[in-house]
């Protein structure tokens, strides 16, 4: 697990983007990077650095996901038919954490972990408690009974920060979504524009 939940909002500013557009984010007060250097003049990014961030903007948005296992997500990705890029996004978008994140259990991916891992969800009536979890089409993702009432899930869920994508139902009143269709890039509602194909070419050379 990634040793960044405390520092995310170090995340936002070292890439100079609200990555998961929240009010609260700094970069919206102060667009420079952290530290004493962080308002130094910034130099034109070369080819290898605008792949290397798009690289760090997708791996922060997910949690901040460790190298080892992001560089298993594109080996995978390029295994499969069609578009690698798309291939990537349809791999991260069916974590357990990013599902539970978009159907608006908790506020954020970092949370969402953490729920996880304490054993608020269950899977197709089972519990889970592995936020990197592969969920398929038709599974049915639900906050367990025993913790429906848990203040972060209530305010997530009456939060207009954010909607839930079509490519997911979700029935708040049972508190249960179903993972639809795994998303195409251009379905994904990223704040920011994310470019997985400047991924590929970073893991490609």
């Amino acid at each position: 697990m990634s040793k960044r939940h405390a520092s995310k909002y170090k995340i936002n500013r070292r890439l100079g983007v609200n990555l998961w557009g929240r009010a609260k984010s700094p970069v919206n007060i102060r667009e420079y990077g952290p530290g004493q250097h962080g308002q130094r003049r910034a130099k034109k990014p070369s080819d290898f650095g605008l792949q290397l961030m798009a690289k760090q903007k997708l791996k922060g948005y997910y949690g901040n996901i460790m190298e080892k296992q992001f560089r298993r997500y594109f080996a995978e990705a390029s295994k499969r038919k069609g578009d690698t890029s798309e291939n990537l996004i349809g791999i991260l978008e069916t974590r357990l954490d990013a599902i539970v994140y978009r159907m608006k259990f908790v506020p954020t991916v970092f949370a969402s972990r953490q729920f996880i891992n304490h054993g608020h969800i269950m899977v197709n009536g089972k519990r889970v408690n592995i936020p990197s979890y592969r969920v398929s089409e038709g599974d049915v993702v639900e906050v367990r009974e025993k913790s429906r009432q848990i203040g972060l899930v209530l305010d997530a869920m009456e939060s207009p920060e954010r909607d839930v994508p079509e490519y997911m139902n979700v029935d708040y009143k049972k508190m249960k979504g179903t993972f639809v269709t795994v998303p195409k890039l251009a379905d994904v509602p990223y704040p920011v524009q994310m470019e997985p194909n400047l991924v590929v070419e970073y893991y490609s050379k």
